[in-house]
């Protein structure tokens, strides 16, 4: 069958993280089709936070605005609690008096310009949906991917239109393979996965009950129910009438998810609420394993894992679909470069040097939050789990990682002995953000050509060159070099007399630089190379700026 459609990317999955993946393209440029096998978006919670890093990212989509208007239900979701009823605990919580800010919103405000927030799946995937439209992404729904093949050049799809059955086939140059934990595409290609695998057995249990009453002032984000007959765990919606209860159920004991029937469900919910009169309609009923599996290669010649495809995880620590964003994040300029013919295509083999291991931490210290059946633990006198929340404080806002591969250049200088170095203690400890190569741009604010931004503000689509107050030979450099490779390098001086002026003055502080040093940072945000100074005896600045290109474009 001759391809009927030809595209540059085609996505499979049309959830959080392909809809996503539409987006990012969009923003560089880049044309795609995305195919879900559901008539529309996800009618289940799922998911329920959005992280600080993915709110930057939606920010630099121009749309975090949008993100925390379709969560604003749950604006007052916080505090997880653990008792014999739900009842029990919430009566005897002390209403709050005010607005309850996260514990750690003021730490967050000197790593990130946005705060990370509450909103279920349902509600965020229409919201990416019409943008997306808005943005020239071809979303099709209820369309099924029935088989791929790839060669040297292609991936060719044959697709079926669930409804009239029609089928039809799509030749792509790469595909994105966002078709979540179960993966179709992960299994027809037979890609080796590692991990503890399933950790447990629960019943999603979306309900809809009026327990405003009962949580007015008191709202909470999870509350574990331990009791001789109940087992699980309540995760607020809306604060108000919706809700999920995470029941655990146990396969050895004669137990199936088939036993837990409608009026089964509300016999459990009735004891776990403890209110036994409690009006009470079940909505859907889900079973659902936790697990630790991800795939040990996330490239496969033309063909791309991403999400709960590549890496899944329990949900307590915020890590899924967060950790599905980014990796799309991650592909998407790279993905834009190639297809600009700017870059080599060994430039997209960094997505799995880099994601890969990000993708293995998140797993590895989400399974550390929960406990032996898969349920979020509360165990604070176990040592792995109190080590386990520590590690999570940087992966908990999306920043507590660096990356490195062929396309960040290692540092050959030593550290600046000439000036004191100060970046932010807990900064540089739980979230590497010092500038390092490899590691996201620190955050801070700015003001350029009279208004207020952050330094996140100048990345998205293009290079950034950042030099110090004294840099003028870089910015020389850059222009120079985005001639010779026909790349665009946006390029700003910093101090008082700069093209960017930071409040306090501190970016070469903060960024380990001095006056005369300088950094470029990648599209995605993260520094690729950086230069304390000007050393002397060495290579001119154009000569080392455009061999650090060639690296980070993966041309040498």
């Amino acid at each position: 069958m001759a391809a009927e459609h030809q595209i540059p990317i085609l996505i499979i999955g049309g959830g959080i993280v392909g809809l996503s993946a539409s987006l990012f393209l969009s923003q560089h440029g880049i044309q795609s089709i995305l195919i879900e096998r559901h008539s529309g978006t996800s009618i289940h919670p799922r998911a329920r936070s959005v992280n600080a890093r993915t709110m930057e990212l939606f920010r630099g989509l121009g749309m975090d605005d949008l993100v925390r208007e379709a969560g604003a239900s749950m604006k007052a979701t916080m505090g997880i609690h653990k008792g014999k009823t739900l009842k029990e605990v919430i009566e005897a919580k002390k209403p709050a008096d005010g607005p309850r800010k996260f514990p750690l919103a003021g730490l967050m405000n000197s790593i990130s310009p946005v705060q990370g927030t509450f909103v279920t799946q349902d509600m965020l995937e229409p919201v990416l949906v019409d943008v997306a439209r808005e943005r020239g992404g071809d979303l099709r729904f209820y369309t099924e991917c029935i088989s791929i093949q790839q060669d040297s050049d292609s991936v060719t799809a044959t697709l079926k239109d669930r409804e009239t059955g029609a089928v039809s086939s799509v030749r792509a140059e790469y595909l994105i393979a966002a078709d979540g934990a179960g993966s179709p595409i992960r299994n027809r290609l037979n890609v080796l996965t590692s991990g503890q695998g399933t950790m447990g057995h629960l019943i999603n249990i979306l309900f809809q009950a009026d327990l405003k009453p009962l949580v007015h002032k008191r709202e909470f984000s999870i509350c574990v129910i331990e009791s001789p007959e109940i087992y699980g765990a309540f995760t607020s919606i809306n604060n108000d009438d919706r809700w999920v209860f995470h029941l655990a159920y146990d396969p050895s004991k004669g137990e199936q998810a088939s036993d837990f029937t409608p009026e089964k469900c509300i016999e459990l919910l009735r004891i776990a609420i403890g209110i036994p009169d409690l009006e009470i309609d079940v909505k859907s009923i889900l079973p659902w394993e936790p697990s630790v599996r991800v795939a040990d290669q996330l490239q496969h010649g033309r063909i791309f894992l991403a999400g709960d495809a590549a890496h899944q995880m329990p949900p307590w620590g915020g890590q899924g679909a967060n950790s599905g964003i980014t990796d799309v994040h991650n592909l998407a300029w790279k993905l834009a470069l190639v297809l600009q013919k700017q870059a080599s295509k060994r430039l997209l083999e960094t997505y799995n040097a880099e994601r890969q291991p990000v993708g293995k931490t998140a797993a590895v210290v989400s399974a550390s939050g929960s406990d032996k059946r898969g349920m979020v633990s509360l165990n604070l006198r176990d040592p792995a789990v109190i080590v386990g929340f520590y590690k999570r404080i940087g992966l908990i806002s999306g920043h507590g990682y660096t990356y490195a591969s062929n396309s960040i250049c290692p540092e050959n200088t030593s550290p600046l002995s000439g000036l004191t170095w100060k970046p932010w203690t807990l900064a540089s400890l739980f979230f590497l953000l010092d500038s390092r190569p490899g590691s996201r741009l620190p955050h801070l604010w700015t003001t350029h050509e009279g208004k207020r931004i952050s330094t996140l503000d100048l990345c998205g689509q293009k290079f950034t060159l950042l030099t110090g107050a004294k840099g003028e030979a870089w910015i020389e450099a850059a222009k120079l070099i985005s001639k010779t490779l026909a790349i665009d390098i946006s390029t700003y001086t910093t101090g008082p007399n700069g093209d960017l002026v930071t409040e306090n003055n501190v970016f070469e502080t903060t960024t380990g630089i001095s006056s005369q040093g300088a950094i470029l940072v990648r599209p995605d945000g993260f520094v690729a190379w950086r230069a304390r100074r000007q050393e002397s005896g060495v290579e001119t600045p154009q000569i080392q700026l455009e061999l650090a290109m060639r690296r980070i474009l993966c041309l040498l």
